[in-house]
């Protein structure tokens, strides 16, 4: 899948906060797509609340070797 911005969230915990904090006021962007890596099982969840509490639509989400990758369209 094509993408604007990559995150690399592998080894936080709650990495759908940081994506959050990185991605905060101040983008330019109008709807970039994100590709978000995470290493905390807690993630798939944390992603599918994240994109619902903001707006925000979770596209994918898959697992390979305990690595999670999320794509994400910001609202």
């Amino acid at each position: 899948m094509n993408f604007d911005k990559e995150l690399d969230a592998r080894g936080l915990n709650c990495p759908a906060a940081h994506s959050a904090r990185q991605e905060g006021p101040g983008r330019t962007d109008a709807r970039p797509i994100l590709r978000i890596l995470a290493t905390d099982p807690g993630s798939v969840k944390d992603f599918q609340a994240f994109a619902k509490q903001t707006g925000n639509e979770l596209l994918s989400s898959a697992e390979n070797n305990k690595e999670f990758e999320f794509f994400i369209k910001r609202k």
